[in-house]
């Protein structure tokens, strides 16, 4: 009888040899486009990789509790899980700016310093110069999505400037809103069925349950989470936050996207 270590040792080995067998092309490839060459850009696209996801993220204050990163850590997740669902799509760097309020005059989050905000000409500019830079590499599908309230209405304007232009060449550009509208809707729901009925606006049991879910030992501050307050920048409760909520409302946004592009997709058949 072959003892444990050496059974190990020959699944170990066996395992090497059939990943040895598969020729790199076939082998799994990240979703990420910087992590890509531009040869193994354009080979998936030929390959059927047609779909470009655009994310956009925010840096902004989330009280004394949570990290400014939060909807970059959020976007990061999202568009690699809603890439993996949908199997025929490559995702853009998150775009870590929106908008957040007025840097010369101290608005809404700009009140707190390390938030970055983007005037809404900037914002605008930019999520429709690298929509344009996808539809330019072949992409057919360019989906827009960003998980920041402020610019929803910018990406939305953004894709029905430009999906006119791309459909005469046989591409389309999307503005996905189901991820963002639909979800915290959702979410609210699931709080009123669980009793809870505070209103969650910024950096509460939405936002802060998300994040213990990806990564609260490094970007949530329990011993400060009793200090949220309006003044210190929340709006909502996220005492009452866990992991277990965070992965719902994650959830939420990736079956919201994934099913609002699949619906768009067979529509335009």
């Amino acid at each position: 009888m072959k003892t444990p270590q050496r059974l190990v040792a020959l699944i170990a080995t066996l395992a090497l040899t059939i990943s040895a067998a598969i020729p790199a092309g076939a082998q799994q490839r990240s979703v990420w486009i910087d992590d890509l060459t531009w040869t193994e850009v354009r080979d998936a696209i030929a390959a059927g990789k047609t779909t470009a996801i655009i994310f956009v993220g925010s840096s902004e204050q989330n009280g004394p509790h949570m990290a400014i990163g939060k909807h970059n850590f959020i976007a990061r997740y999202c568009a690699e899980q809603i890439a993996g669902k949908l199997g025929d799509a490559l995702v853009y760097p998150v775009i870590p700016f929106a908008i957040t309020g007025d840097a010369a005059g101290k608005t809404a989050h700009m009140r707190f310093p390390g938030s970055v905000t983007l005037p809404p000409d900037v914002f605008s500019g930019l999520v429709r110069a690298v929509a344009q830079s996808a539809l330019a590499a072949g992409f057919k599908l360019v989906a827009l999505m960003g998980d920041h309230g402020g610019g929803q209405e910018e990406m939305a304007r953004a894709a029905q400037a430009l999906d006119p232009q791309a459909k005469k060449s046989g591409a389309r550009v999307l503005y996905v809103g189901d991820l963002y509208t639909k979800a915290d809707a959702q979410f609210d729901e699931l709080l009123a069925k669980r009793g809870i009925s505070s209103k969650e606006l910024h950096a509460g049991i939405p936002d802060t349950s998300a994040v213990m879910f990806l990564g609260a030992d490094k970007w949530i501050r329990k011993d400060q989470i009793a200090a949220a307050s309006e003044a210190s920048g929340v709006q909502g409760s996220p005492s009452l936050a866990t992991a277990e909520l965070g992965k719902l409302y994650l959830d939420m946004k990736i079956d919201n996207a994934v099913n609002q592009i699949k619906a768009f997709r067979a529509s335009a058949k």
